[in-house]
């Protein structure tokens, strides 16, 4: 949970401000509104919080600024959906209250009532966040609690739970450990670049386990930890490993903010950080999204052992320009819910990520189409005829290089005079998202830029599937083991959409390609 540091005589004002001063309500036609990602009504939102799944339901709470489209007046906001796509608006669930804002956090079912909050079955939904003390520098862990799947919250008479006495320890996420039979928090320590763990048998009373870090990348401070494990991909039965997510405010691979993790195993007090494969060290930072538009990642609690998934998303944005967005009357969204896994790679075990399969259900149907072994020439002949309405996509596209030396790959979202490209580099082993011409980018001057990842060939090819909105793009290669998540403001009022492949007959070979149009899962 990143902020900027506001006066205590700004904020007090603020808070006078009339409530008929917000923003009239969304048409949902709104120029670069997504059609297909999460975005608040009106107003500004930043990380996700509270991610749970109970009685059917996928719940979605966000930070939320319930009086204005920049950051401040932190609060929940609240959604639901049945189905990861189609979200339903609620009221605020815990609003800024008595010179306290209510931060990061994460929500969890008590199965077995252990904070008493419940009744005989009718287990309770409890939240866990960070209060924000607008008064005096401190921060410290609340709860609160529904009985009413999560319509109505009750703060917990006894806060704050957990109190260091620190200006920066915040945005607690909290599980349930079958092996010790009690409550795990992860929490950040943001300027000591540690995440500090705690056990609870009732979430009311918490105990210090360990510490982890300062690791990996620690430019920036730590924010939004995250801790589960994941099945191996292709690994022996029941083979998994802990990942540890951590979110960093400044030094991203993209530059400014972004999400970091790392693999090892969990004890029940302690993580251990596995080693670089042929290394006695733990090796460099490990990213799960090399674009520049992915932070506060946090995965969902509670999704039924018949599923089995691991679930999440992230917000859309980056700290460096997310309040100068060119979008009105709400500011920022989330990424696609994406599920996660764990590959095994030469170099050690990585994420990966794919967008959740409940995302086909946008497909159009009869707008699906799909060409096989095809050279450049023909695959963009065939590209042309493609038509996305409202220029929502879903491509995937499978490149078998013919030479080492040139450079080849999409051109997406192309129009007059704008395009956004996604280049593969043999010679450098990088992929390059430039989006220098995407659009609208002068809103801030570390808006444009061209950003790289590393990309190998797998058996000579490899892949790469694309995710279109209005104003974004997710790029997930070689089946997610690689992501980039990057915002664009492309024309206002273009509905139209082009592909291109980039390169000759003579640099790739297109092995196959599939378009799919999207429909919106907004009113």
């Amino acid at each position: 949970m990143n902020f900027p540091m506001f006066p205590v005589l700004v904020v007090a004002l603020w808070m006078a401000m009339p409530r008929e001063a917000q923003p009239a309500s969304s048409s949902y036609n709104e120029a670069w509104r997504p059609r297909f990602h999460f975005t608040p009504e009106r107003n500004w939102m930043n990380d996700p919080n509270g991610l749970v799944f109970f009685e059917g339901e996928y719940h979605l709470f966000y930070q939320y600024n319930p009086f204005g489209d920049r950051w401040g007046h932190m609060s929940w906001g609240h959604s639901v959906s049945r189905d990861l796509v189609r979200w339903e608006h609620l009221p605020v669930a815990l609003p800024e209250t008595n010179a306290v804002m209510a931060f990061s956090g994460s929500a969890v079912v008590d199965h077995q009532n252990t904070s008493g909050f419940g009744a005989p079955g009718k287990p309770p939904l409890v939240a866990i966040y960070t209060a924000h003390h607008t008064d005096r520098p401190l921060q410290n862990q609340f709860i609160a609690f529904s009985t009413d799947r999560g319509r109505t919250w009750t703060p917990y008479a006894g806060n704050p739970v957990l109190d260091i006495g620190e200006a920066d320890f915040r945005d607690p996420k909290v599980f349930w450990h079958e092996p010790t039979g009690r409550w795990i928090m992860t929490v950040a320590w943001p300027k000591e670049r540690k995440v500090r763990f705690y056990a609870s048998p009732n979430l009311k009373e918490w105990s210090h386990l360990s510490d982890f870090g300062p690791a990996g990348s620690v430019q920036g401070i730590w924010e939004c930890p995250d801790l589960f494990p994941l099945r191996v991909e292709g690994g022996e039965r029941n083979e998994q490993a802990w990942v540890l997510i951590v979110n960093v405010g400044s030094g991203a691979p993209a530059g400014g903010s972004g999400c970091q993790y790392f693999v090892g195993r969990f004890d029940g007090s302690r993580f251990l950080r596995s080693p670089t494969p042929g290394s006695n060290r733990s090796g460099p930072p490990l990213w799960a999204d090399f674009g520049r538009d992915f932070y506060a990642a946090v995965s969902w609690s509670d999704i039924p052992q018949r599923d089995g998934r691991r679930l999440w998303l992230g917000w859309m944005s980056n700290w460096e320009y997310a309040q100068d967005v060119p979008t009105a009357p709400w500011r920022s969204a989330m990424t696609v819910p994406r599920e996660l896994h764990l590959r095994s790679t030469p170099v050690g075990l990585r994420l990966v990520q794919q967008p959740a399969r409940e995302l086909e259900s946008l497909r159009i149907r009869g707008a699906s189409r799909s060409l096989r072994r095809a050279t450049v020439t023909e695959a963009n002949e065939w590209l042309d005829e493609a038509r996305f309405p409202e220029g929502l996509a879903d491509l995937t596209v499978a490149f078998q290089p013919a030479r080492a030396a040139a450079r080849y790959g999409l051109a997406i979202r192309t129009g007059t005079n704008e395009v956004t490209t996604l280049l593969a580099d043999p010679e450098t082993g990088h992929l390059q998202l430039d989006r220098r011409r995407s659009g609208t980018t002068d809103f801030h001057e570390s808006f444009p830029g061209v950003f790289q990842a590393p990309f190998r060939l797998d058996r000579g090819r490899w892949s790469v599937r694309v995710l279109v909105d209005t104003s974004s793009i997710e790029i997930f290669v070689n089946g997610g083991e690689v992501a980039l998540t990057s915002l664009i403001f492309p024309k206002a009022g273009s509905s139209d959409l082009h592909f291109g492949i980039l390169g000759n007959d003579h640099v790739a070979k297109i092995t196959s390609l599939e378009t799919h149009a999207l429909s919106r899962s907004w009113p």
